[in-house]
């Protein structure tokens, strides 16, 4: 099969080719382009049109499209995502199947990724897999009995919305949520939150220094000042591998998987969350249910939204 993926995002959009062959994926070509939020996303759609165009060498069998939620993947509808103000009910699986007349797929980002890594990495061969994003954001995919589980209106999976604590920081519009602890984000708010009681007390924190501001902290930062050994950046990925620990826990015990697949900052920082992590999962999750659930890095790194477009389309 030779595949056009679209894979959308808040601030870059991205369009690749791949050969399909005997359960293999070879990518071919590929271009970016920005976001534009300023123009209409019927304009935007256009652009990401000609964008495809320009790297196709001949007319696709199928088409694959990933992006943010919400959506409703069975009628091919982005139903205003909040990374895509003013995308409100886009039509965007009929405007690409009337541009190329071939069948054209929509799927949420964090689904899509679980494909990716479900057919061609860390989880392939499983039956049951949960993929967790753990960018950004904290999203999930869930493989159920060897398909992808969407759930009642493509709900399934928002795990970033449980709430782990009363208080803490914030993710998803919730103090406290999965998300919050577990995300680029939550883990900068946690960073500035151990910075100031560092700076209250006369000391600052290696990813902190004098005039510096709350945009300047970020997880990287932290994670690089916590591989030189920095205390307080150990600190903040010690908290986030308990609260990670505590959310796998909730999943291990509903959903029983094999293997859970982690993204983003967990393929990059592992180290630094996997022993708290470890630890809280032994406390609280059901032993039989954790020592047959592999917890493993994503392995297709910077290439998995163009594995997951891909792996959107082999869903037709």
């Amino acid at each position: 099969m030779y595949i056009l993926g679209i894979d959308i995002g808040g601030t870059k959009c991205a369009a690749v080719t791949a050969e399909y062959t005997d359960g293999s994926i070879t990518l071919i070509k590929k271009e970016k382009c920005d976001t534009d939020l300023k123009i209409s996303p019927e304009e935007m759609i256009k652009r990401l049109l000609g964008l495809a165009d320009g790297i196709l060498e001949k007319k696709p069998d199928a088409v694959g499209i990933s992006c943010g939620g919400p959506l409703d993947s069975k009628k091919g509808i982005i139903m205003s995502p909040p990374n895509l103000p003013g995308w409100d009910n886009v039509e965007i699986v009929r405007l690409f199947s009337e541009h190329y007349g071939v069948k054209v797929r929509l799927q949420n980002d964090a689904n899509a990724c679980a494909v990716a890594e479900w057919k061609f990495g860390a989880g392939r061969g499983s039956e049951n897999m949960i993929f967790l994003t753990f960018g950004t954001g904290l999203g999930a995919g869930l493989i159920l009995g060897g398909r992808l589980y969407g759930g009642t209106n493509d709900n399934a999976g928002e795990s970033g919305h449980i709430r782990l604590d009363r208080f803490g920081p914030v993710g998803y519009g919730k103090a406290g949520s999965f998300e919050g602890f577990c995300s680029g984000g939550g883990i900068a708010q946690l960073g500035l939150m151990k910075a100031m009681e560092k700076v209250q007390a006369g000391t600052y924190p290696a990813y902190f220094k004098k005039g510096m501001t709350a945009e300047d902290i970020t997880a990287k930062a932290i994670a690089e000042a916590a591989d030189c050994g920095d205390e307080t950046a150990l600190e903040v990925y010690g908290i986030c591998g308990e609260y990670l620990g505590r959310g796998l826990s909730v999943l291990i015990d509903i959903l029983n998987p094999e293997v859970i697949v982690i993204g983003s900052i967990f393929a990059r920082s592992g180290h630094l969350l996997r022993e708290s992590m470890e630890k809280i999962i032994k406390k609280e999750a059901l032993t039989a249910s954790a020592e047959c659930c592999r917890i493993l890095p994503a392995v297709l790194g910077e290439s998995i939204g163009d594995y997951a477009a891909v792996a959107t389309a082999l869903e037709i």
